[in-house]
């Protein structure tokens, strides 16, 4: 990985609007952006994803983000990357998280110049690939992925609100580390 690259995780639990906000921040600053793999390799399998599939859906998007990475001249986004895997893994699959993904997202996740966590205050959007719509549940996911950042003490900014303000708010972070 180009340590120049200044690397910007779109980081959330589902629904937050992380796929909209990295395309908007990939157009807005003219930089290439990663999709989150799984939502492809969800549709290949027909929605049918095992422990088994843990891997390989690891290495896709380890693929989507280098391949984003290599296009970059100073900045890359990512939707989602392999720490958001790993949390995944262990809710949808406790204990299942193969080691070197677990010991890859720790060591990728020390290269993020920063973490744009989404908060979840815009509405659920139903999706086949979503299963946590209630609010109990919104809540829950939103503190794991905070504590994941805040346990690693990793660099984040916690984007909220609705619309062109939420999106603002993201280009401000974004212009702070470059």
């Amino acid at each position: 990985m180009n340590a120049a690259i200044k690397r910007v995780v779109v980081f959330g639990t589902e629904s937050t609007g992380k796929t909209t906000l990295a395309a908007q921040l990939a157009a807005h600053f003219g930089e290439p952006w990663s999709p989150e793999f799984v939502r492809e390799f969800w549709d290949l399998k027909h929605g049918k994803i095992t422990a088994a599939d843990l891997g390989t859906i690891a290495l896709g998007q380890m693929a989507n983000e280098e391949r984003a990475t290599s296009g970059a001249r100073r900045v890359v986004f990512h939707d989602t990357e392999l720490l958001t895997c790993t949390l995944w893994d262990d809710v949808l699959f406790p204990g299942e998280c193969p080691p070197w993904v677990r010991a890859e997202a720790e060591q990728r996740a020390k290269g993020v110049s920063l973490w744009l966590l989404c908060d979840t205050d815009i509405p659920f959007e139903p999706d086949p690939q979503r299963c946590f719509p209630d609010a109990a549940s919104r809540t829950k996911g939103r503190q794991l992925w905070r504590d994941a950042l805040e346990k690693r003490g990793l660099p984040f900014v916690e984007i909220t609100g609705q619309g062109d303000a939420r999106t603002r708010r993201a280009i401000a972070a974004v212009e702070g580390v470059l």
